[in-house]
């Protein structure tokens, strides 16, 4: 059975997501500039206005992470795919679906804020100890010496975490709508991507098919007497599904394509671009993303579309000049996919009073898929070509182990912080603006620390 080796680009990507995810919820909140937030929740008080489009850095964190678990599907599930039944695969697929819905749940309910309205030590301690629980549910690797030993300790803390959330008086009592919405359309990413993946792993092009269909539900929902409006309005339990999540697919489904690609480029052959050329295509991508959040947040709409098409051009113009191998067909099907996506979304600008992530639009998918795309083949040129050695890596160790990540600052360093007195010092910086940034660099960086820790220490959480 051959083993697939894990790609540490696509790993750093979802890295730099997850400390981005955690940066943008650290920062002090009100006296930042505008765009150090999301675009439709503006300082200083930080409303929802539905109808202010634009996307700032802090939108495009989200989609690189559904991005990163799209193109992760056929890495991580191909020899699956093709050494095992396929009931068990399916089984595994229901199986992580509700682990991650179990995890948005417990996580919530685990912070000392919703134990209690005023928190003391024992919710901060509390909430340490949910931190460990969940060591005990979602740990793979370490030096655990039996499969049989393993699911006792999953077992043991499945059993600690449903007492602690039978029996402990929450603030406001114990909901399954309480929960954590970003891991909940996880989930269901999770579950409905990997099935269509596996389902249409042999014709893409079925697969990126069916994104059409999915769309003409969302659009045709509106009439409330069609099948439409059925299929879009039912659910088994609103708190864990609602058609309403499938929208994401818009991202991640083309994201398996790149996993696809990865997974089909030949490693043993070592065929390294040219240095000024992959360089310069690396930094042409970023330059994109740094002119399309420029453009579209100010809503420099013409100007922004010009100039994406100028850099667009660059960037083909620079990929003739890449010698044919395994690198350029790599860099091709990259290049041309994000563009495609990225100008398709530019297209889409104007539908759905402009691009928003909340409520997100088909811009929105369109242009943050295509700019995964582009990130992603950023990060592989800097690894083949040695740039950013020690960062890449650093965000690869980061983005291995994601859960502990997301988990770290709410369940384990603010009761820290809380229980040495350290956050008073820490909200004091937070003071200016320059002090706010800088306070949530310093609160993310130790979130990294602590996972990085666990992943060279070989502590994982999986599902």
């Amino acid at each position: 059975m051959q083993i697939i080796p894990r790609n540490h680009s696509l790993d750093a990507l979802r890295g730099l997501a997850i400390l981005l995810m955690v940066l943008s919820s650290s920062i002090s909140f009100g006296i930042l500039p505008a765009w150090m937030y999301h675009a439709q929740v503006p300082p200083p008080h930080h409303i929802f206005n539905p109808d202010l489009p634009g996307i700032s850095w802090v939108d495009l964190v989200f989609p690189f992470f559904l991005f990163s678990m799209g193109a992760a599907f056929p890495l991580a599930m191909q020899k699956k795919a093709e050494n095992q039944y396929i009931l068990k695969v399916l089984a595994s697929t229901v199986q992580r679906y509700f682990l991650l819905v179990s995890f948005a749940i417990f996580t919530v309910h685990a912070r000392s804020g919703m134990m209690n309205s005023t928190p003391g030590l024992k919710e901060y301690l509390l909430s340490v100890c949910c931190f460990f629980v969940l060591f005990l549910i979602y740990s793979q690797g370490g030096s655990t010496s039996s499969k049989r030993l393993g699911w006792l300790w999953k077992i043991s803390g499945l059993i600690l975490a449903l007492l602690f959330l039978s029996f402990y008086p929450f603030a406001k009592g114990f909901s399954f709508y309480t929960n954590d919405i970003i891991i909940i359309v996880l989930a269901n990413m999770a579950l409905f991507g990997s099935l269509v993946w596996f389902f249409t792993r042999k014709n893409p092009l079925l697969r990126i098919g069916i994104l059409p269909f999915i769309m003409a539900i969302f659009l045709a929902s509106k009439d409330l007497g069609s099948w439409n409006s059925y299929i879009f309005n039912w659910s088994p339990a609103t708190w864990m599904y609602t058609f309403y999540f499938l929208k994401y697919l818009f991202i991640v489904l083309p994201a398996t394509l790149a996993g696809e690609w990865l997974l089909a480029a030949k490693p043993e052959v070592k065929v390294q671009p040219q240095k000024s050329h992959g360089l310069f295509i690396a930094i042409l991508c970023w330059a994109l993303l740094l002119c399309n959040l420029v453009g579209l947040y100010n809503r420099w709409l013409v100007l922004n579309l010009m100039a994406t098409l100028l850099l667009s051009g660059l960037i083909l113009l620079l990929l003739k000049q890449v010698k044919e191998g395994v690198d350029k067909s790599l860099f091709t099907k990259f290049i041309h996919a994000g563009i495609y996506l990225l100008m398709l979304g530019l297209f889409f600008e104007a539908y759905e009073g402009g691009i928003k992530k909340d409520i997100s639009t088909y811009s929105y998918y369109f242009v943050t898929a295509g700019l995964g795309f582009l990130i992603l083949l950023s990060f592989i040129i800097f690894e083949k070509l040695g740039y950013f050695s020690s960062v890449l890596t650093y965000l690869s160790n980061t983005g291995k182990n994601p859960m502990i990540a997301y988990t770290a600052g709410n369940l384990l360093l603010i009761p820290l912080l809380k229980l040495s007195g350290a956050h008073v010092w820490l909200d004091n910086i937070g003071i200016t603006a320059a002090g706010g940034f800088m306070r949530g660099i310093i609160f993310t960086g130790i979130v990294s620390l602590i996972t990085v820790f666990c992943t060279k220490k070989n502590l994982f959480w999986k599902t």
